[in-house]
């Protein structure tokens, strides 16, 4: 991660395409308020993430973070490749 959440790590759970974002598991957190109703008489408030620009995530491989290029191979598939390693990275 870049930004103001530089170092966090978590699970890709959604992707906004046309919006270019995407949330993030545990980081981006936003705290919303709940309003009182009758199942919920003291209301409160609620934390869940928020979406990041796709610009600021980079893919975990084995512990190390890495930048993804694109391989052709002989069979005319493209595949994704780890740019720090070489090795082919499963979608």
């Amino acid at each position: 991660m870049k930004g103001n959440h530089k170092g966090s790590e978590g699970k890709l759970l959604f992707v906004f395409p046309k919006e270019n974002r995407a949330i993030v598991e545990g980081v981006n957190m936003v705290k919303r308020s709940i309003r009182p109703t009758q199942e919920n008489p003291s209301g409160g408030f609620s934390e869940k993430e928020a979406p990041i620009n796709l610009s600021n995530l980079m893919v975990v491989q084995k512990g190390d973070v890495t930048r993804i290029g694109y391989k052709i191979l002989d069979d005319g598939s493209k595949v994704r490749v780890s740019l720090k390693t070489g090795q082919e990275i499963e979608v």
